[in-house]
C-alpha cells in the first residue's frame, strides 16, 4: 500500500469525520491543527488581558490585541497606517482603519471587497493597484491609500489558475523590477504534477501579460520577501507530510529565476523522495537546497523584512517568519514567530520573536502572517485560529507615526528638514547627491519625462512633511520594498537624501 494511498485515505476519513459537529467538539486539541486547516475552525477568540498574559515578545517590544477578525489571513500595510487583510473562507477583503485615537485598536474595520471567491495574497504597488490572489485568478484594483477606499470593481488580470487540490491558496507579490510574483501550490501531498503552475513560482508583467515560469520545486510557497540589504528574493515553503516527526524540514529558500527547489523528487539537502525520486539523480543534483531549514512540519507562512528606523539595532534587516504550527508530528511544534538574522557570511540563525500559542499540546492560535507598518514601525501579526489581529511595538514608541520612538510627529515637521546644516554643507551635500541620483538611474522610477515607455513612475513631491535629512538618510537604509536599496554607503545615502529633500522636499 503506498504512502500516497494512505495519506488519501486518511485525509478522507479526516474529512468526513470532520463534518461531524461531534468531532468538533469531542477532540479539539488534538484535531484543532487540521480542523482549523481544513475547515477553518478556530478556537475562542482572546480578551486584551490574555493576549498580554500568553504571548511573548522580546524586552525591546510590547505585544498587545489590536482587533479581532475572524479567520484572518494576509496582511498588507499601507503607506498611511491602514491595514488590509484577506479573509478567504469569507471570499472578502477588509481594511482595518489606522489607530487615530491611539488606544490601541483600529478606528474602524470594514469591508473593501467582497465575492472574491478565495482572496488571499493581497499586494499593493507603488503605483496605487492593490492586487488580490483568488482560487483560479489574481484580480487588481485602484486603491486610494488617502482615503482607504478601492476605486471601481476588481479586474482579473490573470485567469485559468489551476485550483483545487491541497494547497489553494494564491498569493502575490510586486518586485522591485515592477514585474507580479505568483505562487501555486501543489496539489497534493507528494506526487508529479501534470500543471507546471503547480509548486511554482510564476511572473507576470503588472498587468498579467507575459506569463513565464519563473521557479519551480516550491511545494507550498505560502509568501515571498526581498531582502532590503541585498534584493534577493525569500520565499517560506512547507515540506511535505508523513515521513515522521522530523523529516523532511520545512524552507526558507533563496528563489532565482529558474531555480529548481527539488519537490516532490527531494527534500532538504537534496535528500531522494521515497516515493518520487528513483531515476531522478540528475534534477536531484541540480535542485537548489533551502537557504534555511525550519524544523519539520513547522509550516512558515508568512515572511516580513523589518526596515522601519525605529526597530532596535538587533532587529535591523532581520526577516520575521510566521509558523503556523504542525499537524503531522506525535507532539505538536512551531506555533510562533521567529526572527531570522544574517550575519556578515550570509549564514542565517533563528530565534523566537512571539511566543504563547501553544501551551504543551493545547493551541491558543496559530500566526498566519507578519507585515510591518511603514509610517510607524508597528508590526502586526495574523492568527487565523483565534481570529485576531496582535500589535508588537517597540517600547514607548505608542503614538509617533514616524520618527523617533516616543516622538508624536515627524522630527521634520518640527522645522527645516536641513536645521543645523550651513549653506555651504548643504549645497555640496545636494551637488554631490545629484551625481548619485543620476549615477543610479533614480529619475527612470520618479520622472515621467525620464521613464522608459509603458514605466509607472512613482512622484516625489511634499517629503518634508515627514522626513529630515536623518531620517530619509536612515530609510535608503533599508527602504520599504519593492523599491530596491541605493548602491552606496552612508554617506552616499546623506548626499542622495540632501538632493532628494531639496528638489522634492516642498
Amino acid at each position: 500500500m503506498s504512502r500516497r494511498w494512505l495519506a488519501t485515505l486518511a485525509i478522507s476519513v479526516v474529512v468526513l469525520v470532520g463534518g461531524c459537529g461531534l468531532l468538533r467538539r469531542i477532540l479539539p486539541p488534538v484535531n484543532a491543527p487540521i480542523m482549523n486547516s481544513l475547515f477553518g475552525w478556530g478556537g475562542e477568540a482572546p480578551s486584551e488581558a490574555e493576549a498580554k498574559n500568553r504571548l511573548s515578545v522580546p524586552a525591546d517590544y510590547e505585544i498587545s490585541l489590536y482587533a479581532l477578525v475572524p479567520q484572518v489571513r494576509m496582511l498588507v500595510a499601507t503607506p498611511r497606517g491602514d491595514l488590509i487583510a484577506s479573509v478567504p473562507r469569507q471570499d472578502k477583503v477588509v481594511l482595518l482603519e489606522r489607530d487615530k485615537d491611539d488606544d490601541g485598536r483600529p478606528d474602524a474595520v470594514r469591508e473593501l471587497l467582497s465575492g472574491v471567491r478565495r482572496a488571499h495574497g493581497l499586494a499593493l504597488s507603488p503605483d496605487g493597484w492593490l492586487y488580490v490572489g483568488a482560487a483560479s485568478a489574481i484580480g487588481r484594483v485602484r486603491f486610494d491609500v488617502a482615503t482607504g477606499t478601492a476605486q471601481g470593481e476588481l479586474d482579473y488580470v490573470v485567469r485559468g489558475l489551476p485550483e483545487g487540490g491541497n494547497h489553494w491558496s494564491r498569493n502575490v507579490g510586486i518586485g522591485p523590477d515592477g514585474r507580479l510574483y505568483v505562487t501555486v501550490g501543489s496539489s497534493c501531498n507528494a506526487c508529479v504534477e501534470e500543471d507546471e503552475r503547480r509548486a511554482a513560482m510564476l511572473r507576470y508583467e503588472a498587468d498579467g501579460s507575459g506569463y513565464e515560469l519563473y521557479a519551480r520545486g516550491l511545494r507550498n510557497a505560502v509568501d515571498f520577501a526581498w531582502r532590503p540589504a541585498t534584493g534577493e528574493l525569500f520565499a517560506t515553503d512547507n515540506g511535505r507530510d508523513l515521513l515522521g516527526d522530523d523529516f523532511p524540514p520545512c524552507e526558507l529558500d533563496r528563489v532565482v529565476a529558474g531555480g529548481d527547489y527539488g519537490w516532490p523528487v527531494a527534500n532538504g539537502e537534496r535528500v531522494p523522495d521515497p516515493d518520487n525520486g528513483a531515476g531522478q539523480e540528475a534534477r536531484i543534483a541540480a535542485s537548489i537546497p533551502p537557504a534555511f531549514p525550519f524544523p519539520a512540519h513547522n509550516a512558515p507562512l508568512g515572511i516580513a523584512f523589518l526596515a522601519h528606523p525605529r526597530q532596535p539595532a538587533a532587529y535591523q534587516g532581520a526577516a520575521l517568519v510566521a509558523l503556523h504550527g504542525s499537524w503531522n508530528r506525535t507532539r505538536k511544534d512551531g506555533y510562533k514567530v521567529v526572527a531570522l538574522h544574517w550575519d556578515a557570511s550570509g549564514v542565517i540563525r533563528s530565534d523566537d520573536f512571539v511566543t504563547g500559542f501553544l501551551d504543551g499540546e493545547e493551541v491558543f492560535g496559530r500566526p498566519v502572517d507578519v507585515v510591518e507598518a511603514p509610517n510607524s514601525g508597528t508590526i502586526y501579526v495574523s492568527d487565523d485560529y483565534a481570529g485576531a489581529v496582535y500589535a508588537v511595538r517597540r517600547r514607548g514608541s505608542r503614538g509617533a507615526p514616524i520618527g523617533e520612538a516616543g516622538s508624536a510627529q515627524p522630527r521634520s515637521a518640527r522645522g527645516d528638514p536641513f536645521a543645523g546644516i550651513d549653506a555651504g554643507e548643504r549645497a555640496a551635500l545636494v551637488e554631490n547627491g545629484a551625481t548619485a541620483w543620476n549615477a543610479h538611474g533614480c529619475a527612470a522610477c520618479h520622472d515621467s519625462a525620464a521613464a522608459a515607455p509603458g514605466m509607472v513612475t512613482k512622484p516625489l513631491a511634499g517629503l518634508a512633511a515627514r522626513h529630515d535629512l536623518v531620517s530619509l538618510t536612515e530609510f535608503f537604509a533599508a527602504p520599504t520594498p519593492p523599491m530596491p536599496a541605493p548602491p552606496v554607503e552612508e554617506a552616499g545615502r546623506r548626499q542622495l537624501a540632501a538632493y532628494v529633500l531639496d528638489r522634492f522636499g516642498r
